[in-house]
């Protein structure tokens, strides 16, 4: 039997290359990111992350250190091949604090994977998505600069947009950003508009029936699941949810209201692969689209949200993120490659990423 004989961990900041302005004035630049290696006896090691945004999901970096430190004598010395069995005890040790779990979580499928030696899609449902339709998310701006980045993000042939909304707290000027994003892409491509939970019940609606002619999505535009159904059934635009759904209670709740056309699965909300994979079943029972994603990260957490969707059925995915572009460093060699607006991972073993010690530096601290 394979156990676990260490565990370390990184603390490093991903840059944004630009400023990424969202609802409520809300900005990122540098997000500091959790970066966990898994070292068994076998001589295999697993690679995770977690890189939360305090001000979107309840969850912050250094809250993740406290809590690995907290799961160490559980995981040290146990068997990590088959991680969902880990992950119940560890749920039984820890409750909560699923965002610090998804870096363990996602460390102990890359090493699963690595110990089968195949690539982490076999082992979550196989090679059913090959070419993973990507999105660019669009910083809250001045109309004009915003279609310029959507019109960009068209010539690299990107087919779908995020346009984040509500940095001023004008309906208005959200209905022209909108609006000059639909007009730079033209028809066709899928454009939505994400408030990030800031939106009053009152402007979603006014800014949704101003919209109401184009062809465009609204998402998250309040905090509660009840207020967007409020919001979809009123403007009859079609609706995607995020912030709200972080389990299969939400999930379901969302459906059972019907205002969930679409579900953003992001992998730490959830508390890692395998949460998320039980999540990606109930909506392709349900009949939702999803976005398969997570809210920061790099190189480790695109891989591992991408070995996810590309097991996931054919025409299911919304579309996925590729997280590592929007920031920097680059901490690991390609474990997926970009072409015309879509993404494809490799067949390397595990998440098929090799992360640089030489820019990771030293470990923040070591368990073993």
């Amino acid at each position: 039997m394979t156990t676990i004989t260490k565990v370390s961990v990184w603390k490093i900041a991903l840059e944004s290359h630009v400023p990424y302005y969202m609802a409520g004035g809300k900005v990122c630049l540098s997000v500091p990111s959790i970066i966990v290696r898994i070292d068994t006896d076998a001589g295999i090691c697993g690679w995770g992350e977690v890189c939360p945004i305090p001000h979107y999901l309840p969850a912050y970096a250094d809250g993740v250190i406290p809590a690995i430190s907290e799961m160490a004598e559980v995981l040290i010395g146990a068997d990590p091949i088959g991680p969902e069995a880990l992950m119940r005890k560890l749920d039984k040790h820890l409750i909560g604090h699923v965002y610090a779990k998804s870096a363990i979580d996602i460390a102990l499928w890359d090493l699963t994977a690595k110990e089968a030696g195949l690539p982490l899609y076999r082992l979550l449902g196989g090679l059913q998505t090959e070419k993973l339709p990507l999105y660019k998310s669009i910083t809250c701006s001045d109309p004009e600069k915003m279609a310029d980045i959507a019109k960009e993000g068209y010539q690299q042939g990107i087919r779908q947009f995020q346009v984040k909304l509500g940095s001023d707290n004008d309906w208005r000027r959200d209905v022209e950003r909108m609006e000059a994003v639909r007009a730079a892409v033209g028809t066709g491509p899928l454009v939505f508009g994400d408030w990030n939970c800031c939106a009053s019940q009152l402007d979603a609606i006014r800014a949704g029936r101003a919209l109401s002619s184009l062809d465009v999505m609204l998402e998250q535009p309040c905090a509660t699941i009840e207020s967007c159904n409020v919001v979809r059934q009123t403007t009859g635009l079609p609706m995607k949810l995020d912030e709200s759904v972080h389990d299969i209670h939400s999930l379901l709740h969302g459906h059972q209201l019907g205002c969930m056309d679409a579900a953003a699965l992001k992998l730490s909300k959830f508390g890692g692969i395998s949460a998320t994979r039980r999540a990606r079943d109930l909506c392709l029972e349900i009949g939702t689209k999803m976005v398969i994603e997570d809210t920061w990260g790099s190189d480790i957490t695109t891989s591992a949200l991408m070995h996810l969707a590309t097991s996931t059925e054919q025409g299911a995915i919304m579309n996925v993120c590729n997280l590592a572009d929007y920031v920097s460093p680059k901490l690991s060699h390609e474990s997926y490659f970009v072409s015309e607006g879509f993404a494809s991972v490799t067949d390397a073993p595990g998440l098929g990423v090799s992360p640089y010690l030489s820019v990771l530096g030293e470990p923040l601290f070591v368990i073993s």
